[in-house]
């Protein structure tokens, strides 16, 4: 404890106290935004007030309503002073969290309630940390540093999310066509296209979980009485892949002008299959341009060295005293 006093006082001499003090009124004065609106939400009186009864005289079913009712008036007290009012921007990044696998309705909420206290954590972390780490720093340094900690911590659940994405669709991608094999197998054999989608999400669901999940999902779907376009047309946009997306197309295209769902798979599978082949060769023919660049730096300046430090050696041990006798 006196060595953490000792650091804020050394901070405070440096002209970074009232740095610090700011970014912990910050980050005091979001957990009690939050904190508010949940109690807020049970608060006793305000519960008298409108007629309802005590907790003890309420059964389990409506005390679970009202744990319910205080949760979704805590997130909504939290997106009314966290989540930005553009509609647009909300609607891009609830896609994205779709698309990365969160399906929460609350995943903006969530999201932006994790950046912004993130994005202040960095800096707090930073200024109390570098008294001891870096010492003391000009006042300058420390504004500037802190401002670049804050603008990693906003971005860095951006870019997780991301990498969260890009990897999900890769795994998707990876395992379409064989999804796409199975459908052509189902419907040559005899299955309706509902019957073939709840097959195939069944059989892949070790393989590729994912794609299973979303197969099951149209499947759910369509079962509960919801159109097939408007259900394949939910799943291309949670997916969020030009494969999906056409396979979709091609779906709904043949269906409207009654052609053969199973010729169709056939073909739209083969095509697939094609570009997985073109994707396998092309990642091939780039692999020696990705090896060069290690070769270059770790492999070439290796074997360089083995090949002429002898002879440098010996250049040295014969020239050195040859040079020497001259000179003197």
């Amino acid at each position: 404890m006196e060595a953490v006093i000792n650091q804020l006082n050394a901070m405070v001499g440096s002209g970074a106290g009232s740095l610090i003090l700011l970014a912990i009124f910050a980050s005091v004065f979001l957990v009690v935004v939050a904190v508010s609106g949940l109690l807020g939400q049970r608060n006793p009186v305000k519960r008298r007030l409108a007629g309802e009864a005590a907790p003890e005289e309420r059964s389990a079913a409506t005390l679970r309503t009202d744990r319910d009712s205080a949760w979704h008036g805590f997130i909504k007290s939290i997106e009314s002073k966290v989540v930005p009012s553009n509609e647009e921007e909300r609607s891009k990044l609830r896609d994205k969290l779709i698309q990365a696998g969160f399906m929460s309705p609350n995943a903006v909420t969530v999201f932006y309630a994790i950046r912004i206290p993130f994005g202040i954590a960095l800096p707090l972390g930073f200024l109390l940390l570098s008294p001891s780490l870096l010492g003391p720093l000009p006042m300058q340094k420390t504004i500037l540093y802190a401002a670049i900690c804050g603008l990693v911590g906003l971005y860095v659940p951006n870019y997780w999310l991301s990498r969260r994405l890009e990897s999900r669709q890769r795994r998707i991608a990876e395992g379409f066509p064989d999804a796409l094999d199975m459908l052509v197998v189902c419907t040559e054999a005899g299955l309706g296209l509902d019957a073939a989608f709840q097959r195939v999400g069944s059989q892949i669901a070790n393989a590729h979980p994912e794609l299973a999940e979303q197969i099951a999902w149209v499947s759910l779907e369509m079962r509960a009485g919801k159109a097939r376009q408007d259900a394949l047309r939910d799943m291309s946009k949670r997916i969020g892949l030009a494969e999906i997306q056409s396979f979709v197309t091609l779906l709904i295209q043949s269906d409207a002008l009654g052609a053969s769902i199973a010729q169709t798979l056939r073909v739209n599978s083969d095509e697939m299959r094609v570009k997985r082949m073109m994707k396998a060769e092309e990642k091939a023919y780039s692999l020696p341009v990705k090896l060069s660049i290690p070769l270059v730096l770790f492999i070439l300046p290796s074997m360089i060295t083995v090949v002429l430090l002898p002879g440098i050696i010996s250049i040295v041990r014969n020239m050195l005293p040859a040079l020497t006798g001259v000179g003197g």
